[in-house]
């Protein structure tokens, strides 16, 4: 059978080292009546057809395709809710951050002048009703709870040409983003090792003396987006470049960009650094648009120059698109499959694990030679076409 199949992803996956993480996944359960590996892949293959509820996967594994999915028996959902409640997130982590190493020596990203890691902050999963200890409520105008959602922060390689989201950090109700976002950011560091990334990129909320000490401690450069919630720093900086011509203007595609660049600005009183650098672009499309934005960092010119901040400052974008929008509108992050808590982390958790493996699937695995590289939709409707057909006789 040519062209992607499931099975196919399988094998590829198990290539990658997860066969060890669906056979060693922190299962809880005292009495498995399924094994752990065929709930697990049946997650994941789920996620790769956009079938992502659990009631979904109980259609996919009880159906005739099974053979096809690489499951070899059926079970429901209560079976999958029952089963993430019981796993434990740290192996899922683990098996995120071995990806990420795995890809990096198997030179996925050697096109890359530098690997990037952005960090921030979405809303998932809105209910009615409190269920459990990560649900915050959300308020009318008149202050009034009309619901409640769930919060959590992210972190993605970025800057490589290939985003990919390897953890999360979720927040109750008596935590904050700001709070969760040092947690994430100490963990990561921890699993991918201080060297695995060359800079981290943060909004304007994460541009705090704590958070960036905190990034300093961990032996990582840090391009944070400058806002007027910095002290006297917006208005120095203003003050430099606003009346001034541009240090560089250059082409990026069809825009052009202006660009200036100072590393002798004086830190705030609580910011323990020597100077600050800042970077300011003003980038003019074809239609007139002006996107300007400023970036302050702790990277020295002889460590970066004004091209590379600017191209650091972009690439939070990254964690945008490629991580919330393709995870919610494509791999259903805001969807509840079961609401109780390690049942949220685990799933979330198991929505990185798919979009890392489908990336590297499509955009390294198969985009080898000449052909033009297959869209995310696209594979999903070749792995469709590829249920729908006999399945392969298992002569063992």
């Amino acid at each position: 059978m040519k062209g992607p199949t499931l099975r196919r992803l399988q094998q590829y996956a198990a290539q990658l080292g997860l066969e060890q993480y669906w056979r060693r996944c922190g299962d809880g359960r005292p009495k498995p009546r399924r094994s752990a590996r065929d709930l697990l892949w049946a997650i994941m293959a789920g996620q790769s057809l956009r079938a992502t509820s659990f009631h979904g996967v109980e259609a996919l594994v009880r159906s005739k395709v099974r053979g096809n999915l690489g499951v070899s028996a059926g079970f429901g959902d209560d079976t999958l809710g029952y089963f993430t409640e019981r796993l434990a997130p740290a192996p899922a982590r683990a098996a995120l951050a071995e990806l990420l190493h795995r890809a990096k020596r198997n030179k996925a990203f050697d096109g890359s002048a530098r690997i990037g890691v952005a960090l921030d902050g979405t809303t998932v999963g809105r209910c009615q009703t409190e269920h459990c200890e990560w649900c915050r409520p959300y308020r009318t105008a008149r202050k009034e709870i009309a619901g409640y959602r769930h919060h959590l922060v992210m972190i993605s390689l970025v800057g490589t040409g290939l985003s990919l989201p390897f953890d999360v950090e979720p927040y109750g109700p008596k935590d904050s983003e700001y709070a969760a976002g040092q947690r994430l950011l100490r963990r990561a560091v921890a699993a991918l090792g201080v060297r695995f990334a060359d800079y981290l990129v943060v909004d304007a909320e994460f541009a705090t003396n704590t958070f960036l000490h905190t990034a300093t401690a961990l032996g990582i450069p840090v391009v944070a987006r400058l806002k007027d919630n910095l002290h006297e720093l917006p208005a120095a900086v203003e003050k430099r470049f606003g009346k001034h011509p541009p240090h560089r203007v250059l082409k990026d595609g069809a825009d052009r960009v202006e660009l200036w660049d100072a590393d002798d600005f004086d830190p705030w009183e609580t910011l323990d650094w020597d100077t600050v650098r800042v970077v300011r672009y003003r980038q003019r499309k074809p239609d007139g648009t002006v996107v300007a934005a400023d970036w302050l960092t702790n990277l020295g010119m002889r460590q970066a120059n004004t091209l590379a901040v600017y191209r650091m400052g972009k690439s939070r974008w990254e964690i945008e698109n490629q991580g919330f929008n393709d995870c919610k509108s494509q791999q259903g992050l805001e969807h509840i499959c079961h609401h109780q808590a390690n049942s949220l982390l685990v799933g979330w958790l198991l929505t990185l694990l798919s979009l890392v493996l489908l990336r590297l699937f499509r955009l390294r695995h198969l985009h080898r030679g000449t052909h033009p590289v297959r869209t995310a939709i696209e594979l999903v409707h070749l792995f469709w076409i590829a249920l729908g057909r006999p399945a392969a006789l298992n002569s063992s």
